[in-house]
C-alpha cells in the first residue's frame, strides 16, 4: 500500500474533477440542483473563463467527448476553422514564415461558445441563465484569483500598457494593479456581456429556443459585430509587426460546432476513445498500437524507455499525416502490420531523429519549418526559447505570459463529470488566453490564437487552408470497458497532453484497484515524464531531440539508466509534470470516483 496526496473519491451521486476548484464546485452545485453532467459541464466550462482567463476564453475552442447514458459515445467539435481570407498566400504576402503567436492574424473563428451550447441545447436540462449565473457572479462580484493570473498579468505588462490598452484596462485596473490573490478580482465587462446576452434572448420562452437565439446572437449579433471590429484593429503581434485579422462577420455567420464518431482503438479489454486527426488525439492511439504484447515491469527504465521511444515514433506520424487539410489514413497508422513495422524501430539507445513513418506506402512529407528544427537548425530549441508554446510543466517558471516582444505562452484546462444517471463526459477548453489577444473592449474577452499551429506551406495535411481546422494539441479522453463507459479524462499541456494521458491510463489499467475502485489517485500522482523529440505545436515551432524531462521523485537508477541509453534528461522539480483530471463509473455497482491533480495547487475532485 502506497499514500497519494489525495483520496480517490467515491459516491454514488455525482463526481466532478477540473483544474479549479471553484469551476468543480459550480459544477457540483448544478448537479445538487438536479442538472445532468452536461449541465454541469457547460456551467463550469463559463466559470473557467472566469477564473483562469489565462488557460481559456469564451473566443477560444474546445473539444468534448460526452458518453450518454446508454447512447453512443460521441465528439463535439468546438474547434474554429481558418477564416476566408486566412490563405497561405496572404500572410506570405505580408513576409511573414509562420503564422504569429498572438494578435488577430493567429485568431481561427471562434468555438467553444457554440460548443458549449450545442451540448446543453442537445444533452442537458438547464436553462442558459441557470448554467451562466455562476460565471455572472463570479465575473461581477469577483472571486479571488490564483497566482498565475497576476504573474502572467505581469509578465505582459509593458505590452498591456503601451499596445494593448483595452486589455489593461481589466488586468490592470485602478492604477496597474495586476489581480492578487486573497483580493477579490472582477470583469465587469464579461458579466456586462452575458446579462446583456440573456436579455436579448429572455423573449423566447423556450429553453432550446433561447438557446438558439444566444447562438445567433453569438453569431451575428452585437457579440459578432464586436469581435470582427476586434479583428480589424492593427495590433502588435509575435512578428514586432502590427497587423489586422481575417475574420469577418460571414466566417462567424457560416461556422457552427458539429458532432462527429471518436477515433478508438481497443487494447486489453479497453476501448479509448478520442477526438479524430484534426487533433493530436489519436497519438494516445498510436502509441497503445506501438506498445508489445509484454510490457515491462511498470516504472522501470525499460517501461519509460519503451514509452518514450513509442511517443516519439506517434509524434512524428503526428506531424506528417495529422490534420484537416487533407485525407488521413488513421486506419493503417492504428493498423497492426504498421504498428509491428514500427515498433521493431524502438532498439536500446534513445532516438534523435524524427522518423515518420509510410502507412500504406505512402510517403510521408514534412513541412520546410519542421524539417529545419528536426536538422537541429541553430535557434530552435522548444525549450530554450523564451515564451515559446505551451508550458510543459505546471510550475510557476513556465506559466503563461508573454515576453516584451510579444512572445506568448498559453496553456488550457480540463474538466470531467459523470451524474448519477452515467452521463459522462469530457472537455478541454482553451485559446482565447488574455495573453493571446487584446480584450475586446465591449465583450471583456479576447480572440483565440489557433491558426498558429497551422503551416504557410501548401499541400500539407496541417496546411493553413480556408474554412479548415487547424490542427489543435487540445485532446480529452473517454475509455470504455467491455464496450460500456467508465472513465473520462485529460490534462492541459500542449503538446504533453498525449503523452501524460498515457502514462496515466496506463497506470490506471496496469497497477491494482483500491478501495474497491480504479486507483484514478495514485496514477495522477505517480511520477510523470514528457519528451521534445518532435517540432512543438505553438510558435516558434521548435523542438529539442533526444530530450526526456522527468519528476525529481522518478528513481535514481532509473534516470542514470536512461542517461545510459542516451536520453538527454533533465530532471525537473518533484511535482511539475501534468495536470490531471478524471472521473470514472464502474458499471457493476454504479458506483462513481474522481481525482484531481495536486501540481498547480488548483485542481479539485468533488462528489458524493
Amino acid at each position: 500500500m502506497y499514500f497519494t496526496t489525495r483520496p480517490t473519491l467515491q459516491g454514488t451521486f455525482g463526481m466532478v474533477s477540473s483544474t479549479h476548484w471553484l469551476a468543480s464546485q459550480s459544477a457540483m452545485a448544478v448537479l445538487e440542483g438536479g442538472g445532468n453532467a452536461y449541465d454541469a459541464a457547460v456551467a463550469a466550462g463559463f466559470v473557467l473563463h472566469v477564473v483562469e482567463p489565462h488557460l481559456n476564453g469564451p473566443a477560444g475552442e474546445v473539444p468534448i467527448i460526452l458518453a450518454p447514458a446508454g447512447g453512443d459515445v460521441r465528439v463535439l467539435c468546438g474547434q474554429g476553422v481558418a477564416p476566408a481570407g486566412a490563405t497561405i498566400d496572404h500572410y506570405k504576402g505580408l513576409g511573414l514564415d509562420l503564422v504569429p503567436g498572438t494578435g488577430p492574424l493567429a485568431a481561427a473563428v471562434p468555438g467553444a461558445f457554440d460548443a458549449w451550447m450545442l451540448l446543453l441545447r442537445d444533452h442537458g436540462t438547464k436553462s442558459l441563465a441557470d448554467v451562466l449565473t455562476y460565471a455572472i457572479g463570479y465575473a461581477e462580484d469577483g472571486h479571488a484569483p490564483v497566482e498565475r493570473v497576476g504573474e502572467t498579468v505581469e509578465t505582459v505588462r509593458e505590452l498591456f500598457e503601451t499596445e494593448w490598452t483595452s486589455s489593461a484596462e481589466v488586468y490592470l485596473p485602478g492604477g496597474g494593479r495586476a489581480p492578487r490573490p486573497g483580493e477579490l478580482f472582477r470583469n465587469p465587462a464579461l458579466a456586462a456581456t452575458w446579462r446583456r446576452l440573456l436579455a436579448e434572448v429572455s423573449a423566447e420562452t423556450d429553453r432550446v429556443a433561447q438557446i438558439e437565439a444566444a447562438r445567433r446572437v453569438w453569431r451575428s449579433g452585437f457579440i459578432a459585430e464586436a469581435l470582427v471590429r476586434q479583428a480589424e484593429r492593427p495590433t502588435m503581434d509575435t512578428s514586432g509587426e502590427r497587423h489586422t485579422g481575417t475574420l469577418t462577420a460571414a466566417d462567424l455567420a457560416d461556422w457552427s460546432a458539429t458532432y462527429e464518431a471518436p477515433a478508438t482503438y481497443d487494447w486489453r479489454g479497453w476501448t479509448l476513445c478520442k477526438a479524430g486527426p484534426w487533433s493530436q488525439g489519436p497519438v494516445l492511439l498510436q502509441q497503445l498500437a506501438l506498445l508489445p504484447p509484454e510490457l515491462p515491469r511498470y516504472g522501470s527504465a525499460d517501461y519509460v524507455h519503451l514509452l518514450v521511444e513509442g511517443c516519439k515514433l506517434a509524434m512524428a506520424d503526428r506531424e506528417a499525416w495529422y490534420g484537416d487539410a487533407a485525407e488521413v489514413p488513421l486506419d493503417e497508422l492504428l493498423s497492426e502490420p504498421y504498428n509491428a513495422a514500427r515498433r521493431a524501430l524502438v532498439g536500446d539507445k534513445a532516438s534523435y531523429e524524427l522518423c515518420p513513418g509510410s502507412p500504406g506506402g505512402r510517403t510521408p512529407r514534412l513541412s520546410g519549418h519542421a524539417r529545419v528544427v528536426a536538422d537541429g537548425e541553430p535557434g530552435f530549441d522548444a525549450l530554450a526559447v523564451p515564451g515559446a508554446g505551451e508550458p510543459t510543466v505546471a510550475r510557476a517558471a513556465t506559466e503563461p505570459g508573454v515576453a516584451p516582444d510579444g512572445g506568448t505562452r498559453g496553456d488550457t484546462c480540463h474538466l470531467d463529470v459523470v451524474d448519477r444517471w452515467g452521463n459522462m463526459v469530457a472537455a478541454t477548453p482553451s485559446g482565447g488566453w488574455l495573453q493571446s489577444n487584446p480584450v475586446v473592449p465591449e465583450l471583456g474577452f479576447p480572440l483565440g490564437t489557433r491558426l498558429q499551429m497551422a503551416w504557410l506551406e501548401e499541400g500539407l495535411p496541417n496546411s493553413l487552408t480556408p474554412g479548415r481546422r487547424p490542427r489543435t494539441t487540445l485532446t480529452p479522453s473517454l475509455a470504455l470497458r467491455d464496450g460500456v463507459p467508465v472513465m473520462a479524462f485529460g490534462t492541459p499541456g500542449g503538446d504533453q497532453q498525449d503523452q501524460w494521458q498515457t502514462h496515466f491510463f496506463l497506470s490506471v489499467a496496469l497497477r491494482s484497484e483500491v478501495r474497491g475502485g480504479l486507483d484514478l489517485q495514485g496514477a495522477i500522482d505517480a511520477p510523470n515524464w514528457h519528451n521534445d523529440s518532435f517540432p512543438g505545436s505553438f510558435y516558434p515551432r521548435g523542438m529539442r531531440p533526444g530530450s526526456l524531462t522527468v519528476e525529481s521523485r522518478m528513481d535514481e537508477a532509473v534516470v542514470e539508466e536512461l542517461r545510459r541509453r542516451g536520453h538527454d534528461v533533465l530532471v525537473d522539480e518533484a511535482w511539475s509534470e501534468g495536470r490531471l483530471c478524471a472521473v470514472a463509473r464502474d458499471p457493476r455497482t454504479g458506483v462513481l470516483s474522481a481525482a484531481a491533480n495536486p501540481r498547480g495547487m488548483q485542481g479539485y475532485a468533488v462528489g458524493r
